[in-house]
């Protein structure tokens, strides 16, 4: 019995109420699972998406500003007109109309020679000095120019055709037609003038490893560069190379080294030669002195019939001029400088090449140059001459370019115009006003206008920002952001559509009850 009793429980214990288990808890009661607590969490996630559409929006727009088109297109229709006034002195009335009669007839003929120009044959009491005329004076001794006079032989009514004739080649000296023509470079209001000498092979020996290239620019380069410091600003550079290989072989005859017409093209080897030291957007003038292996001696250009050329030089339109120089072996028994009769010879050809690639016009034959203008590279005349193209051709260049623009942007619908490229379209526009405006008064003051327009207008075109967004429209931005935010929305519009249904069950029950 007392076994019995010491296993039996207590009484106390039998008799003590079931406390309910603690260990799990019904779902339905949680905090987080209420209904207010529940469709607050998902409100938040709408609110936080719907706070945020216009930040998103704010990013992901494309600025794009109204550009003034109806003044684009109506300038495009606008065509500049220089003036060009020819003053005839001592002259009577009948010769004055023969003159001007004669250079209609002129500009009749060559329409496109003179577009542009607009001439005016004034007799010697209405001409003034200071509005750029060209005087015309009667003259026994031959065709001769001083400053902006011309002196030329009129004995007679027939000499009038043959003064035509030497006008039209001294004011419109440019002809489309002309292969010089696609050799001069496009206009640009900052070049960098790269002067080069290279040695194919220096290791061969006997080879040219200096040069006193600072007073051949000053003697040969700076007299131009200021002659033309009103169209354009320089930078001047040069450097010595002493390893400078060909990319071909050139062909070897029994007295030289040949290069053919073929060969000439492709003469640069631009894989192995550093020709532009400084890094910088502003297009450069390339003038290379090149120096031929020892062994290689001489390397002469052939000419089509197969003769060998006595000039060493050659022009590559719109690149720059080369000139290949043969140091005999008794000028150069080993490594030196180059000589300085050598060197005026070479940068004698520089500076013409220079004068071709920049556009500057030759004189006509048989003009002299007067006592003023002898020391001058450049007269008033061919700087005039020169103005007019490059005025002409920058107007020409804007007006394109801001018609380009606008079409762009009304075609390209996701092409951004922010405010500096609206800023700069007006300011073109502007400039080509007041280039329109000056053009009856001042040459140098139009071409001015006409630079700084296609200069601005250029700069509009090439933006950054008009470029950022263009290769990537809206189809791809759909592409992108569809399967971001598809993995995202629609657990939340799932959320959004069960307590709805929920809310509805929970209406119907209570106003059953009620």
């Amino acid at each position: 019995m007392s076994s019995m009793d010491s296993h039996s429980p207590p009484q106390d214990a039998q008799n003590a109420p079931k406390q309910p288990s603690t260990a799990l808890r019904d779902p339905s009661k949680l905090f987080y699972q209420s209904d207010g607590v529940h469709r607050s969490i998902i409100a938040s996630y709408w609110a936080v998406i719907l706070l945020a559409v216009p930040l998103w929006w704010y990013t992901t727009s494309i600025e794009r500003l109204s550009l003034p088109q109806s003044r684009v297109y109506s300038q495009a229709e606008n065509h500049l007109r220089l003036p060009v006034r020819i003053c005839l002195v001592a002259g009577d009335q009948q010769l004055a109309g023969q003159l001007q009669d004669s250079i209609q007839q002129h500009v009749a003929k060559a329409s496109e020679r003179w577009n542009g120009l607009k001439i005016d044959v004034l007799q010697q009491g209405q001409c003034n000095s200071n509005d750029g005329s060209y005087s015309v004076i009667p003259s026994d001794k031959g065709i001769t120019l001083e400053a902006r006079q011309l002196s030329y032989p009129l004995a007679d009514g027939s000499s009038v055709s043959k003064l035509v004739d030497t006008l039209s080649a001294l004011i419109v000296p440019y002809s489309a037609a002309s292969e010089q023509e696609h050799r001069v470079a496009q206009y640009s209001p900052r070049y960098r003038l790269s002067f080069s000498l290279l040695n194919e092979d220096a290791a061969a020996g006997k080879a040219i490893i200096g040069w006193d290239v600072e007073q051949a620019i000053n003697r040969y380069i700076h007299p131009i560069l200021s002659r033309l410091s009103t169209l354009h600003n320089f930078t001047i550079e040069s450097q010595v190379q002493f390893h400078a290989p060909l990319a071909f072989t050139p062909q070897e005859l029994d007295v030289a080294y040949a290069l053919t017409s073929e060969d000439l093209t492709v003469f640069v080897n631009s894989a192995e030669w550093t020709l532009s030291s400084s890094a910088s957007n502003d297009p450069v003038l390339h003038f290379v002195l090149f120096i031929p292996s020892s062994d290689r001696r001489p390397l002469k250009i052939a000419n089509a019939d197969g003769s060998l050329s006595a000039s060493g030089a050659f022009l590559l339109p719109q690149w720059g001029g080369i000139v290949i120089h043969n140091p005999t072996p008794q000028d150069v028994p080993s490594d030196t400088d180059l000589p300085p009769t050598d060197l005026d010879q070479v940068f004698s050809v520089f500076s013409n090449q220079l004068l071709a690639l920049l556009g500057v016009p030759h004189l006509p034959v048989g003009v002299q140059r007067g006592v003023s203008e002898r020391e001058a590279l450049i007269t008033d005349w061919q700087l005039d001459a020169l103005l007019r193209r490059r005025a002409l051709e920058n107007a020409e260049g804007a007006q394109d370019t801001l018609r380009s623009i606008v079409k762009l942007v009304d075609q390209i619908e996701n092409m951004p115009v922010g405010e500096d490229v609206k800023g700069d379209v007006q300011d073109a526009l502007a400039a080509l006003d007041k280039m329109y405006a000056s053009s009856r008064t001042s040459l140098e003051q139009a071409f001015r206008y006409s630079a700084q327009a296609l200069t601005l207008a250029s700069r509009a075109f090439f933006n950054p920002g008009m470029l950022a967004l263009l290769y990537f429209p809206t189809e791809h931005r759909v592409a992108v952001y569809t399967p971001l935010f598809a993995s995202a929305l629609v657990p939340l519009f799932v959320a959004v559509l069960k307590e709805f249904f929920a809310w509805r069950r929970q209406r119907k029950l209570l106003l059953a009850n009620s």
